[in-house]
């Protein structure tokens, strides 16, 4: 699993009008619309119903949303960086204001789970969510994701 392959560029964004969970899920739903071609009311869908599972704040300001949806191929994520945290319902109770949103085939199994865990692994990185908090520029945030990957491994 690599980043360059899960994230593009055009699924990165700085949101300034995210101001509740929901509106996070829309946001995320139109940059996968997007980038994917996924329509935003189906991911909207996929990802209320499995936050409605329990809630995917992983803490420390971030949030793991995540969905299966048909028509996909391969996993794919799309990022938010929210210019003011927001109430989330995460684990240690306090607001996010970073998401990487995974979304995979219906049928996806451990590539999936594989996606997940390096994302959350990444994001777990305290240094990386510093970067990802001081640069709130598109491209720089999508470097800073894709380049962390090669960082851990070294």
């Amino acid at each position: 699993m690599d980043f360059n392959k899960l994230l593009k560029l055009e699924a990165v964004k700085v949101s300034t009008f995210a101001s509740s969970k929901k509106r996070l899920m829309q946001d995320l739903g139109d940059l996968a619309e997007h980038a994917y071609g996924l329509k935003t009311g189906k991911v909207l869908e996929a990802l209320l119903a499995r936050e409605a599972l329990g809630p995917t704040g992983v803490g420390q300001g971030v949030a793991l949303p995540h969905a299966r949806l048909k028509g996909l191929d391969q996993v794919v994520g799309a990022f938010v960086l929210l210019d003011k945290p927001i109430d989330y319902d995460s684990v240690d109770r306090r607001p996010v204001d970073i998401a990487f949103a995974l979304f995979a085939p219906e049928d996806a199994g451990v590539e999936h789970l594989k996606a997940l865990a390096m994302v959350s692994r990444t994001l777990r990185d305290v240094g990386i969510c510093t970067k990802l908090r001081a640069n709130p520029m598109a491209a720089t945030l999508h470097t800073i994701l894709t380049s962390a990957q090669s960082e851990q491994a070294a």
